[in-house]
C-alpha cells in the first residue's frame, strides 16, 4: 500500500498501517518521534523516538494526551520494555537561547540519530524534520495515527511528567504535578503572585515580560534560590 493511499485512510483506526506499509516496502526499522511540553510555560521540552518491534500490540497505545496518566504509565512499561527508544530534552534556558521551534527540530532530529541500530525511517508528528540519518515522512497528527508515533508521545510525556513531578517539590506553590507546567489559571495567578521560578521560559510574553501593558502584573517578585547542581533529568 502506497503511503499517499494512507493519507486518505487516516480514520480507519489502524493504527500500524503506516509501519506496516513501510516494511512492505522493505524498511524494517521505522522509528516514530515526537515531543511533549512545546506549549508550557515552564519545564524542559522533551522529545522521544521509538521503533517498536514488528507484532507490537497496538493495544492501549494512542496520542499521549487522550490517555490517563496511568494509562500512560502502562503504556510507557510495554513500550520501553519492547522497544529501542532514546529521549532528550531541552532545558528552558536553551529554550529561551534557541527558540522553541528550532529547539524542537534538533531534539527530534537527535532522538532519531541516537537510536541504536539506526533506524532505515522515520516518522514525525506535524512538521517535517530535516537533515534526519534516513528518510523520514512528516504526519499531520501523526501521534494519533502511527502506533510508532503515538509511541514516542507517550515516552516523551511520561519522562517530562516525571520531571515536573520532580520539580514540584521544590516549586509546591505552582503546582507542577498536576498542570505540569502549562498555564492553567491557577499556575497564572500564582505566576501573577509570585514571579518566575529558575524553571520557567522567559522567552514567552506571559513569563518574562509581565511589566508590559496587558499583562497585568506589577510590583517585586522573590528571588528564588538556585541550586547549582539542580537539573531536570529524566
Amino acid at each position: 500500500m502506497a503511503l499517499r493511499e494512507i493519507r486518505r485512510d487516516r480514520l480507519t483506526g489502524d493504527l500500524v498501517r503506516y509501519e506496516r506499509a513501510l516494511r512492505e516496502q522493505g524498511f524494517a526499522r521505522v522509528a516514530g518521534a515526537d515531543e511533549a511540553g512545546r506549549g508550557a510555560l515552564a519545564g524542559p521540552l522533551v522529545a522521544a523516538a521509538v521503533v517498536l518491534p514488528e507484532g507490537f500490540d497496538p493495544e492501549g497505545i494512542d496520542d499521549s494526551k487522550l490517555l490517563t496518566r496511568n494509562q500512560r504509565e502502562a503504556a510507557y512499561a510495554r513500550i520501553v520494555a519492547a522497544a529501542s527508544f532514546a529521549v532528550a530534552k531541552a532545558e528552558p534556558a536553551a529554550i529561551d537561547h534557541r527558540g522553541l521551534h528550532r529547539s524542537n527540530l534538533a531534539l527530534l532530529r537527535r532522538c532519531v540519530r541516537a537510536l541504536d541500530p539506526e533506524p532505515q525511517y522515520a516518522l514525525t508528528d506535524g512538521f517535517p524534520v530535516s537533515r534526519m540519518p534516513c528518510p523520514s515522512l512528516a504526519i499531520k497528527k501523526g501521534d494519533a495515527v502511527a502506533i510508532s508515533v503515538a509511541a514516542a508521545s507517550i515516552v516523551a510525556k511520561v519522562t517530562r511528567d516525571r520531571i515536573m513531578v520532580r520539580m514540584h517539590r521544590r516549586y509546591p506553590a505552582f503546582g507542577f504535578n498536576h498542570n505540569m507546567g502549562y498555564g492553567t489559571p491557577e499556575h497564572m495567578e500564582v505566576l501573577d503572585r509570585l514571579g518566575p521560578t529558575p524553571i520557567h521560559r522567559f522567552s514567552f510574553a506571559c513569563v518574562g515580560q509581565p511589566l508590559l501593558p496587558g499583562f497585568g502584573r506589577d510590583g517585586d517578585f522573590p528571588t528564588w534560590e538556585t541550586d547549582s547542581h539542580e537539573s531536570m533529568t529524566p
